[in-house]
């Protein structure tokens, strides 16, 4: 039975692991995105990173602006 519950587990960490990735959404573009892309520099490219760069940090900020709307209305413990 040891196997078993193992097994459960392992399946378990994979549904969880999928969910996170998928509702996660797009990957966003870290520092070494952004410097590879600067290191190649095909001007394309670095647009490109540049604006995905801009809108994931727009849409981070939209979601902590959320966020700290939640714990000034006392939505926090």
């Amino acid at each position: 039975m040891a196997t078993s519950k193992g097994s459960a587990k392992k399946s378990g960490a994979k549904k969880a692991a999928g969910k996170t990735s998928a509702a996660a959404g797009s990957v966003p573009p870290y520092g070494e995105a952004i410097r590879g892309a600067a290191a190649r520099g095909d001007a394309a490219e670095m647009r490109k990173v540049a604006a995905s760069a801009r809108k994931w940090i727009k849409d981070a900020q939209a979601a902590l602006d959320k966020l700290e709307q939640k714990l000034s209305k006392g939505g926090g413990k």
